[in-house]
């Protein structure tokens, strides 16, 4: 008995010499190591890695850029369910112990004396926050130590909900999803409040292991760790045992959601994106900045719309290419087969993928890559002659054997008739693409962008990167420069043959109107309605070509992009569609040049605002007599724009646009350019019922590029199509027919319930009654004449007739009274 007693003492003996070994061998390890760990002062600013956002100017998200999805949330946003599950998972003592968990750690270290393998084991929630934000996850005793220490100095430095909310933010959960607020969007397309209790569990099982137990690699591996959550959480009496079963008898509904945008405008979220890049580097993809553009998402997705519809006409209108691929479809009795054959097909946005199963005389039976079975009457197939060239196609179809097979991968498009229902058509992907910009005059911001059909078949931006020619829509700058070296809308410019001897284009040039035919003498306002290209070139040979491309500038045209000869006239330069929307804005604004921009706002992952555009705008009186106070007597009347600013900015100094062209020569443009919508080459856009539109068709040689360039005092709108390599468009596609009715479809949304505001007829100028032929002044009693708009010092005299000056017995002086604009 005594030698019992004898050896229980030296067991003890032998436990706490072992036990003060290993203590001081631990005090020991954590004074060689503690100056070695990182501060916990970093956790309490931590920075998550957020990816870069893009909104559009009433905030909603067009495009997110950045290797990892994460949505960082408060603790209070996380719902205590989630947290439960998560505490059942992986750490059910986290609110009892001091972040090291001994029982866990002896457990672990039996596993190592029994088997002598290094498992990790005993790790709390606290322990792998102290690894994910400082340590590498291989497995050493020195990292363990490293992790027990880190850990208790957390606990000691941070609250249990500030480590938790640490966690649940930072913590891997597969497919880029980092945090539980991304993996809710990831796996589920919900916040984390709209989670099912299943969805839950499903994701407070992903930390273990991410990919093996994750439910769209491994469904059957996830729906076995799920459950092993979900009976943890009654275990510990989190939920109930109706809530356990109802839970646990729920099928696996995860999939995987990309970002959720919800404004279509790639175009513009690339635009963004390369400006954040400029500014902070590849920073810009994880540092949590927010970008806010000027575009509203209400007109981008009209332009959208418009811009696809016009081009998708015009394809219709020069035949069928031919079908996408074609399948023997014989043996396959399966549909999901089928729809597997589409697979490798492009995508096209706005369009259907499709395989034809049966066909009739006159309608097709299709099946489309989301299941739905369609028929497709002969009002979706009748369009299809066989296309030849641009210009020519075969006949007509009379039977559906003509156009399509059985078997044959489709297209298709949503068609919406000017009268009837819509349907689902056979369509193509389009072989010309176009542009649409739409600008605020008064600031330059832009509402709405699209840079081509579809970003994802082409990145290239058309607004911003393609240099085209803008044929007569560069007309107006020409009449403008016009009215400012003397000439008047009433001037007579012979429309008539001509040949010139360029030496600048270095052979002789015969130019010619579109429709091949001369009308003679033509006064400048009847000109420019009706796009007189001779009246254009002799009227630039009489003004000077110096002074023309001088007064380009004047619209934001760089003179390097204008050419130096005649062909000016006719819009022979290359600018892009923006460049041509600036230009517009300044006769659409009263005359100032306002340059375009799209980046409103910048802020970083604390919501400071760190950017806010301070635009060169049109000013009113009080703008301007604030600008001028901020300029103090300085010759500078317009502060420069912050770079860098600190918190919020709603007291910038306004930025006033200079005056471009007079306001004089404003009004006359504007005037010329409604009557090319009323009475000119655009009167399809009469549709819109409004009298302040304003604005000008072009098309170049070959009809290679298509153009309309239209505004009212609201919004400017340039739309534009052509093909990439410059192909001619086709007989007959002009601005009018290719390009204006995008222009249409847009602003018949975009100025629906924006009141109507025609400019009033400034100081210094006259109205008076011409004749229509010789643009000279009549009396009232002649019978062909018209009302015309002067500038005071350039009207053209008055014939006097004997002493009283009065002509047909009225006095000369009733011909030149200022009366209310007759335009």
């Amino acid at each position: 008995m005594k030698s019992f007693y004898r050896l229980t003492r030296y067991l003890v003996y032998f436990l706490f010499g072992l036990s003060l070994i290993g203590a001081v061998t631990l005090f020991g390890a954590y004074l060689y190591l503690e100056p070695k760990l990182p501060s916990i002062e970093t956790l309490k600013d931590v920075r998550l890695q957020v990816p870069l956002r893009i909104y559009s100017y009433d905030h909603l998200l067009i495009a997110e850029f950045g290797e990892k999805r994460r949505e960082p949330l408060d603790f209070e946003q996380i719902p205590p369910i989630m947290i439960n599950a998560f505490l059942a998972a992986e750490d059910d003592r986290f609110f009892q112990h001091p972040g090291v968990d001994y029982q866990g750690i002896l457990r672990a270290a039996m596993q190592l004396l029994l088997t002598g393998e290094r498992r990790q084991g005993g790790s709390t929630i606290t322990m792998q926050v102290a690894r994910n934000f400082f340590l590498s996850r291989k497995k050493t005793y020195t990292r363990k130590l490293n992790e027990i220490f880190l850990a208790l100095k957390i606990e000691r430095m941070l609250s249990k909900e500030e480590i938790l909310e640490l966690y649940l933010n930072k913590i891997y959960l597969g497919h880029r999803s980092y945090g539980v607020g991304a993996a809710a969007l990831v796996y589920y397309g919900r916040p984390v409040e709209k989670l099912e209790l299943s969805e839950i569990a499903m994701i407070a099982g992903l930390p273990k292991a991410p990919s093996r137990y994750n439910p769209i690699s491994d469904p059957s591996r996830a729906l076995l760790r799920r459950n092993y959550v979900l009976g943890r959480m009654r275990e510990l009496n989190y939920i109930s045992h109706l809530e356990y079963d109802t839970a646990k008898a729920a099928p696996i509904t995860a999939k995987l959601h990309t970002a959720p945008s919800e404004v279509e405008a790639p175009y513009v979220a690339e635009m963004a994106r390369a400006e954040a890049v400029n500014r902070f580097g590849q920073d810009a993809y994880t540092s949590g900045y927010s970008i806010t553009t000027t575009i509203d998402s209400h007109l981008q997705s009209a332009a959208n719309h418009a811009l696809r519809q016009a081009i998708q006409a015009y394809d219709k209108r020069h035949g069928y290419r031919g079908v996408a691929g074609q399948h023997d479809i014989t043996d396959i009795t399966d549909e999901s087969e089928l729809i597997a054959l589409l697979d490798e097909q492009q995508d096209v946005t706005s369009m259907k993928k499709a395989i034809v199963t049966a066909i009739g005389e006159q309608h097709a039976e299709v099946l489309t890559a989301q299941g739905e079975r369609l028929k497709l009457e002969w009002q979706a197939l009748s369009w299809a002659s066989a296309y030849v060239n641009h210009d020519i196609k075969k006949e007509a179809p009379k039977t559906t054997q003509e156009i399509l097979s059985v078997g044959d991968q489709i297209y298709l498009y949503w068609e919406i008739p000017e009268e009837g229902d819509p349907y689902w058509r056979l369509a193509q992907i389009p072989a010309a693409s176009g542009a649409l910009i739409s600008i605020s005059p008064d600031n330059g911001s832009i509402k709405a962008l699209v840079g081509g059909y579809d970003f994802y078949l082409s990145k290239f931006n058309r607004v911003t990167q393609a240099k085209r020619q803008p044929g007569s829509g560069f007309k107006p700058f020409i009449y403008s420069a016009a009215l400012e070296a003397g000439f008047t809308p009433a001037t007579l410019i012979n429309d008539a043959p001509v040949v010139f001897e360029d030496d600048a284009l270095e052979a002789v040039w015969r130019p010619e109107n579109y429709s091949g035919k001369f009308f003679g003498p033509t006064r400048l306002r009847f000109a420019l309605t009706h796009s007189r290209n001779l009246v254009s070139i002799r009227l630039l040979r009489k003004m000077g070509i110096r002074h023309a491309i001088n007064y380009a500038t004047r619209f934001g045209f760089d003179k390097n992009d204008l050419p130096h000869d005649l062909s000016l006239a006719l819009g022979s330069g290359s600018v892009t569609p923006l460049a041509m929307a600036g230009g517009y804005s300044t006769l659409a604004n009263g005359g100032f040049y306002v340059p375009p921009h799209i980046i409103e706002l910048i802020r970083d992952d604390q919501d400071n605002a760190i950017y806010q555009a301070n635009p060169i705008q049109v000013c009113d009186k009080s703008m301007q007599q604030l600008a001028e106070e901020a300029a103090q007597s300085s010759l500078e009347a317009t502060p420069p724009e912050p770079e860098d600013v600190e918190g919020e900015t709603e007291n910038l100094i306004p930025r006033c646009a200079k005056r471009a062209i007079t306001e004089q020569n404003h009004y006359l443009m504007h005037s010329m350019l409604r009557d090319v919508i009323q009475q000119g080459t655009a009167r399809k856009a009469r549709s819109l019922g409004r009298k302040d539109i304003a604005g000008k068709t072009g098309t170049t040689n070959d009809q290679r590029d298509a153009w309309f360039n239209g505004f009212n005092h609201y919004l400017v709108t340039t739309t534009w199509l052509g093909f990439d390599d410059v192909e001619p468009l086709g007989r007959g596609e002009v601005g009018g027919r290719a390009a204006l009715p995008a222009w249409i479809d847009y602003m018949q949304v975009a100025l629906n319930g924006v009141e109507e505001v025609i400019p009033d007829m400034p100081p210094k100028m006259v109205t008076m009654r011409i004749d229509v032929d010789s643009g000279q002044p009549v009396g009232v009693g002649s019978t062909n004449a018209i009302f015309e708009v002067f500038e005071v010092d350039k009207a053209p005299k008055i014939p006097q007739k004997g002493r009283s000056g009065q002509i047909g017995g009225s006095s000369s002086q009733t011909n030149i009274t200022p009366i209310e604009d007759p335009f």
